[in-house]
């Protein structure tokens, strides 16, 4: 592991990568590669928004990973991609971002301990899935609680689970999921759905999957798997316990963008992150975004290490650019 302790230098790097996820640890292999030193500061393990190694520190079993064919552990998988980026060259630090200007140049990012000055920065802070705020979460995500899908449906083959949310991804998720589980049933915590009239539709026409309206989870039980939800209907205040051996949590999720708010251009009502089409570029020369940070749709390892890895090109080129200038 790198050293914590960081100081103000009066180098300025070429890159620096905010954030270690999937997309940063990709950009940093191939900036690295590329001969550009990167600098990474990858996040602090006590910070949920910026958890060094991202959502994937958090994921037990990684199955869809290309040229894993035996699937490979979530944290496994990023100390892989950590230990290459660290062999081409990148400076790796734990550390926590909190500020940046991006109105001078070099850049400034400043962290809990000290400040950092480059000519390009790649943002890959990622996002977070909205959670209950149970006590059972942390101790749960991966084994048989999960927030998405595409990711675990396979594990569920089999089983009776159930889906939090009513909107479209709550029913995307469970009309996914009903190509492995028995049976789905919807804990939707109002008497109706936030979703479009299509995915309406097409959940309610789906027999696997059952609503149960103003309904909420009050608590996940099992030590070291799901077994069972404690429910409470919130117009009688009844409680009820269902057995299900998996629960996915849908109510949406958080691009990690305060950082940049006012500073670079993102979606007003998601905060996520806006480029130009086809590439990693924002409103700021110099600046690159990549990963969960500016994808709403597909959330993927693998697509954010794709955009990974468009950043680090991107930003190599623009380097270029600079110096042929």
């Amino acid at each position: 592991m790198s050293d914590t302790t960081t100081t103000t230098s009066d180098d300025v790097h070429d890159v620096v990568i905010i954030g270690s996820g999937p997309a940063g640890l990709t950009a940093a292999i191939y900036t690295a590669r590329a001969n550009l030193a990167p600098l990474m500061i990858e996040g602090e393990p006590s910070s949920t928004s910026d958890q060094p190694g991202g959502q994937l520190m958090l994921t037990t079993d990684v199955e869809n990973f290309p040229g894993f064919p035996e699937g490979i552990m979530g944290p496994e998988l990023m100390e892989n991609m950590r230990s290459q980026a660290e062999r081409f060259g990148a400076e790796i630090i734990t550390d926590k971002v909190t500020g940046v200007d991006l109105g001078e140049r070099p850049f400034v990012i400043t962290t809990r301990e000290g400040t950092h000055r480059a000519k390009s920065v790649i943002v890959s802070t990622g996002a977070q899935s909205l959670m209950l705020g149970l006590e059972a979460e942390a101790r749960l995500i991966g084994h048989g609680l999960s927030t998405c899908a595409t990711c675990d449906g396979f594990f569920f083959r089999g089983h009776e689970i159930g889906v939090v949310g009513g909107g479209d991804s709550a029913l995307e998720e469970a009309t996914f999921l009903t190509k492995f589980a028995d049976k789905v049933t919807i804990f939707v915590r109002r008497d109706e759905l936030r979703a479009s009239k299509i995915m309406q539709d097409r959940a309610m026409a789906n027999s696997k999957i059952e609503f149960m309206w103003n309904t909420e989870v009050t608590q996940i039980n099992g030590e070291d798997k799901v077994e069972s939800v404690d429910l409470v209907d919130n117009t009688t205040d009844e409680t009820s316990t269902m057995e299900i051996t998996g629960l996915f949590i849908a109510i949406g999720h958080k691009p990690n963008t305060d950082l940049f708010r006012d500073v670079l251009d993102m979606d007003p009502d998601t905060g996520y992150l806006i480029t130009e089409p086809d590439s990693t570029v924002t409103n700021i020369a110099g600046v690159f975004a990549c990963g969960d940070v500016k994808d709403h749709v597909y959330r993927q390892a693998i697509t954010a290490a794709g955009s990974g890895c468009m950043a680090a090109i991107d930003a190599e080129r623009w380097l270029e650019d600079q110096a042929d200038g």
